[in-house]
């Protein structure tokens, strides 16, 4: 192994582009923390300002980085830290085409706004705040707009709530909440709202953030001693804020704390503010009282798995989209087999067309059923509502249609909601589809019966005891 066969600069500026690409956007804010000084005999020396940022880079940035060295040379790379100390040549501090070249003034936006501690002449500074003026690119999915978001009784709320929210008719609700399960559609509604407003308004600035990438944010600012940089950004530069996955705050005291004054600020500027969460604000854990009810002012929609029309509508207009050709009953069939979530009905769609492009086979019922059946997709689909319903029947020693009859007698209304509950858990069926199968109910019937049951599992052992007997019976049938 010798290091002279290599040019070594040159391997670490792809090792960097490479890591890049394949890491989030927080990479340009920490990497920005850390400085390159070189490789000899497979060690790769990196200098941090403090053991916070190497840590973070160790954990998140180094594996893939060691990865591409390893791949490129056969290395069996070492990292060697230094922390401590003023940094010469930090990682991101050029343009992004050329990640190790000497500092330049040609930095992208996100690294001109964490350098107000590096003295400038007076023209950089006013070039600087220049930049700032301008609405900052949103990261946003080009197809993530209005127009493609299939809406269905699971969605509607949340739907037209987004569309007032964004400007596009009906009430605007300040704030709008977001709230559902994984791959729902809570996201494809935030960059559409976003898409929205840019349209109507180019000048706005729209902030489109992850929790997760303002924690980092905040982080690094209380590092860098740039807290008056941060709150502008946030309170000051800002006329519509979204944020995704807020329970990421959850347990993070003085994120809370930052955010709480920051929504205080727009609220009361009327700035719209829209944010995501796999909870409602009430389910929110370790947050403070003040932030939920905060969260409660203006609007909570939830977003339920898609029934059965919906998920119909959905593969047709992504087979639409990305021009496959689907017949009525592949269509059906995927629809039935997949019930959990939107982004998996999508992904097994574009699975099967890449397979089906790879081996030259059409997208038939045949075809369809194997694939579903060899990835094992869809195989809770094979205990039906019915079978669930005949086995808390069963277990609570009812009667065949007590469980669909309007009778509310607490035995009968129990052993339903159980059964509402485990359909939930078991087939990802969505509330209107459970609805219609215990009878006609409302979906908002379902969905306290549920969230009751999912109380009373976690605070009563009897209930606890009588769940685990009904699934092991459920278990026996699979």
């Amino acid at each position: 192994m010798h290091d002279r066969h290599f040019d070594t600069d040159k391997l670490w500026a792809d090792a960097v582009l490479y890591t890049r690409e394949r890491s989030p956007q927080s990479f340009e804010q920490w990497f920005s923390g850390v400085q390159y000084d070189g490789i000899v005999d497979g060690v790769l020396s990196l200098r941090a300002p403090n053991e916070f940022v190497r840590d973070w880079v160790e954990q998140h940035f180094v594996p893939t980085l060691s990865d591409y060295l390893r791949s490129q040379t056969g290395w069996s790379v070492q990292v060697a830290w230094t922390v401590g100390g003023d940094l010469e040549r930090p990682v991101c501090d050029g343009p992004a085409p050329q990640p190790v070249s000497v500092r330049s003034h040609a930095r992208p936006q996100f690294v001109l706004d964490r350098l107000d501690a590096v003295p400038a002449p007076s023209s950089t500074r006013a070039s600087r705040t220049q930049l700032r003026e301008v609405p900052p690119p949103l990261a946003l999915n080009a197809k993530y707009v209005f127009e493609n978001f299939v809406v269905g009784a699971s969605n509607q709320l949340a739907h037209a709530a987004a569309l007032g929210a964004a400007g596009g008719g009906g009430p605007r609700h300040n704030p709008l909440f977001l709230c559902g399960g994984t791959g729902l559609g809570k996201t494809h509604l935030v960059h559409a709202a976003a898409h929205r407003i840019r349209e109507d308004r180019p000048a706005a600035r729209i902030l489109y953030v992850s929790a997760e990438k303002f924690v980092n944010e905040f982080l690094q600012a209380l590092q860098d001693h740039k807290m008056n940089d941060f709150r502008a950004r946030y309170r000051d530069r800002c006329d519509v804020l979204l944020v995704d996955d807020i329970q990421f705050f959850a347990g993070k005291t003085g994120t809370q704390e930052e955010f709480f004054h920051a929504f205080n600020a727009l609220h009361q500027a009327d700035k719209q503010i829209i944010v995501t969460s796999d909870k409602y604000p009430q389910q929110l854990e370790k947050m403070e009282e003040r932030l939920i009810s905060r969260f409660t002012w203006g609007l909570v929609a939830d977003i339920q798995g898609p029934e059965l029309e919906t998920r119909i509508a959905i593969l047709r207009k992504k087979a639409q989209l990305e021009k496959i050709e689907l017949a009525a009953d592949v269509v059906l069939c995927l629809a039935q087999s997949i019930r959990s979530n939107v982004r998996e009905l999508e992904g097994c769609l574009i699975r099967l067309a890449a397979k089906s492009s790879l081996l030259g086979q059409p997208i038939d019922l045949e075809f369809v059923k194997a694939e579903l059946a060899a990835s094992n997709v869809g195989r809770v689909s094979e205990q039906s509502v019915e079978d669930i319903q005949r086995v808390v029947t069963h277990h609570f020693k009812l009667r065949s249609g007590d469980l669909l009859s309007p009778d509310r007698h607490k035995s009968i209304a129990f052993a339903r909601h159980v059964a509402m509950y485990l359909c939930k858990q078991r087939l990802k069926c969505s509330f209107p589809e459970l609805g219609r199968a215990f009878g006609g109910r409302d979906h908002t019937t379902v969905m306290s019966a549920v969230r009751k049951v999912e109380g009373l599992r976690t605070s009563s052992a009897d209930v606890r005891a009588q769940i685990e007997a009904i699934e092991r019976k459920l278990g026996s049938l699979d």
